[in-house]
């Protein structure tokens, strides 16, 4: 059964959502593991003072993809959700850590105080960083599953070495990306510490990624096949090539932005292309390619789709508009006399 208009559709929008979430809180998520190697806690507070305004904003693009996954793609929802359990209460525990570390830190004027909530801040920013690759990683890969859907693995099977080699991969991506932001919106020492630390995490953002693409051809061979076969597949490698060589090129003129826009190219590309090279599956069955769940066999009906795409199109914009404005309104270096509020 060939796909339709709107399951297409869904499937681009979903990947758009995954897309946007990387970008945005992929440079929070690095901060905040960037946050555990400063000894300084000015520099610390800094950080979190970069990322303090947007943050929250940031992790609506993820709640906005699980909602569309939900809507569009059920079946999928379910046994991702049903297999990863685990992996996803790991990631919610993180995300609150997080959170909590970002609201309690300043609240009491103890140095004790702070180094316990910093180093929450920290942690719970270093594990979703991880588990962002590893989950992407199981998906390329294949899961097993039942006529049903229901992943048939453990925990312990999603934390394999191609995986973990994948959130390395994304740790170091996001890293990177983090360092660029930092170097937007600080001045002094800080800035220069993250240039330094922008060139150091893209090699190994660029080594990793390497690593993971070779992995790829004999782990996910299938999927490598598939996206060759998409005419999409050599303008967006293209572009991928481009951003990555962009990126150091613009940390040695000393332009923050273009490596920030650059950067963002880089980590788009790589999506795309994991998305062309499933379409159109959206989780491969590892033990028989009859059971994987596609964009026609695990969609919702057609006037679901069409509903929700309505839903979408007045939804979208106000997200986007709301993204915009919030930057807008927090452009520019950090203000020193913030340094002395919570």
């Amino acid at each position: 059964m060939e796909a339709t208009f709107l399951q297409v559709s869904w499937f681009v929008l979903f990947g758009v959502l995954l897309i946007g979430y990387t970008i945005l809180d992929g440079f929070d998520l690095g901060a905040g593991v960037l946050s555990l190697f400063e000894k300084s806690p000015e520099s610390k507070r800094k950080i979190a003072l970069a990322i303090g305004p947007v943050w929250d904003g940031n992790e609506v693009w993820l709640l906005t993809a699980g909602g569309a996954l939900f809507a569009a793609f059920p079946a999928v929802y379910a046994s991702v959700f049903s297999g990863f359990y685990l992996a996803f209460m790991l990631l919610l525990v993180f995300l609150i850590l997080r959170a909590v570390a970002l609201e309690f830190a300043a609240s009491i004027e103890k140095p004790a105080w702070r180094r316990f909530w910093d180093v929450g801040f920290g942690l719970g920013s270093l594990g979703p960083s991880l588990l962002f690759g590893v989950a992407l990683a199981n998906i390329i890969r294949g899961l097993p599953l039942d006529a049903q859907g229901n992943y048939l693995g453990s925990f312990f099977d999603l934390l394999n070495p191609y995986a973990l080699l994948a959130g390395l991969q994304s740790l170091a991506m996001f890293i990177c990306h983090a360092a660029i932001y930092l170097m937007i919106k600080t001045e002094g020492d800080l800035e220069n510490r993250m240039h330094k630390t922008a060139s150091k995490a893209w090699i190994f953002w660029l080594v990793l990624f390497l690593a993971c693409t070779g992995a790829s051809i004999f782990i996910a061979d299938e999927r490598m096949h598939a996206a060759f076969e998409h005419a999409l597949i050599w303008p967006v490698l293209a572009m991928l090539a481009v951003s990555l060589a962009m990126i150091p090129l613009s940390l040695r003129r000393g332009k923050a932005k273009s490596a920030f826009f650059w950067s963002s190219a880089a980590m788009t590309s790589q999506i795309a292309v994991i998305g062309l090279s499933l379409y159109p599956v959206l989780v491969p069955a590892s033990n028989d390619p009859n059971l994987s769940l596609t964009i026609v066999n695990a969609s919702s009906s057609q006037n679901t789709l069409s509903v929700m795409l309505i839903i979408a199109a007045i939804g979208m914009p106000l997200v986007i508009g709301y993204t915009i404005y919030m930057y807008r309104t927090f452009k520019g270096k950090i203000h020193p006399e913030s340094l002395h509020h919570p």
